[in-house]
């Protein structure tokens, strides 16, 4: 789908924008250190920084991008840069799984980051600490909280597609599955509804919610009952079946994920949950239990408390079986092993 026709999207459903400041927020644990750089790199953050504002001025949407590969990142074997191997002729890499490839992107600006950062501090700055710094930039330059990240990631040196769709969660995904999902890697189940609220910016697939649209419980022609009606027509006009298939559509087509405010990551994905407009099942799931329903509607009427918790549960999460010390490596290329 084009970009005139994403805004074209966007602009049938919503009559209405939303700005939001950031704020500062902090936290740290583990073996990680706040400003872990000062000393040895101080201008690492403003180097990010400088990067992902390059980034967002070629492609906006590399803010979803680059929080989306962070979390893809972390819940596959941890917050190691892992996500930013490439494949080599005996091994296919994570980021060539499936589940990431062609939809994680964002890579450029994490590579462009990197070396900058060798040539003002050479085997310093890893790209664990990188994507992490990425990502909480992407997240304020989105309207989101301004949180501290603790550094001191040493990257890994495994990367195998074969991990990844056992620990992403999937887009069909139950409550229970989802709990389940965020509770393996240490996050609580307040946490993963915090989290989900990042699917206010960015955009998705239509192959990764066609079975709502088209084929929904395996139904061919039957669209999910729960789905709000106008939504729904909105999305398959947006996303035609294909007609030499049941139900299939055009793997190239793309929609926002919120469409109201696509590039602001504020509190509207959940108004959206509470009108039946998730896009994903998994997002919609939010409202199967009575606390998880409650959660989504707090969030959804307070966005500054919401921003707060957000802000902890990035930090919390990248933090997830991260290397330091003498563990893993600091690579000298994000996409390969020293």
């Amino acid at each position: 789908m084009g970009s005139n026709k994403l805004v074209t999207f966007t602009v049938a459903l919503c009559g209405l924008a939303v700005m939001c400041a950031g704020f500062p927020a902090g936290g740290n644990g583990g073996a990680l250190q706040p400003n872990f750089y000062g000393a040895k790199c101080p201008q690492a953050e403003t180097i990010v920084r400088q990067e992902v504002i390059r980034g967002l001025h070629t492609d906006i949407g590399f803010a979803a991008g680059l929080v989306r590969m962070h979390f893809h990142d972390c819940f596959v074997r941890g917050c190691d840069a892992s996500v930013l191997l490439e494949s080599t002729p005996d091994n296919t890499a994570e980021r060539d799984s499936p589940v990431n490839n062609p939809s994680l992107r964002g890579f450029e600006v994490v590579d462009s980051a990197k070396a900058r950062l060798e040539d003002a501090c050479p085997g310093v700055v890893s790209c664990a600490d990188i994507l992490a710094l990425a990502a909480r930039d992407s997240v304020a330059l989105s309207g989101g909280p301004r949180y501290d990240v603790p550094g001191g990631r040493r990257d890994g040196t495994v990367s195998m597609a074969s991990e990844v769709a056992d620990n992403i969660p999937a887009p069909t995904f139950t409550l229970d599955q989802l709990t389940q999902s965020f509770a393996a890697k240490g996050l609580t189940q307040e946490e993963m509804v915090t989290l989900s609220g990042a699917h206010t910016i960015g955009r998705a697939h239509c192959t990764a919610f066609s079975d709502r649209l088209y084929n929904f419980s395996g139904a061919t022609g039957v669209a999910d009952p729960t789905l709000d009606p106008p939504f729904l027509a909105q999305l398959q006009r947006a996303c035609p079946a294909a007609s030499s298939s049941n139900g299939g559509v055009d793997p190239g087509l793309v929609v926002p994920m919120e469409p109201c405010t696509p590039y602001a990551l504020d509190t509207l994905y959940y108004w959206g949950v509470l009108r039946n407009r998730g896009l994903f099942n998994s997002d919609q799931a939010l409202l199967a239990s009575a606390p998880t329903a409650a959660q989504v509607w707090q969030s959804a009427y307070g966005s500054y408390p919401w921003k707060l918790k957000f802000a902890a549960a990035m930090v919390k999460m990248g933090q997830i079986q991260v290397l330091t010390g003498g563990n893993g490596q600091i690579r000298t290329k994000c996409s390969a092993v020293n």
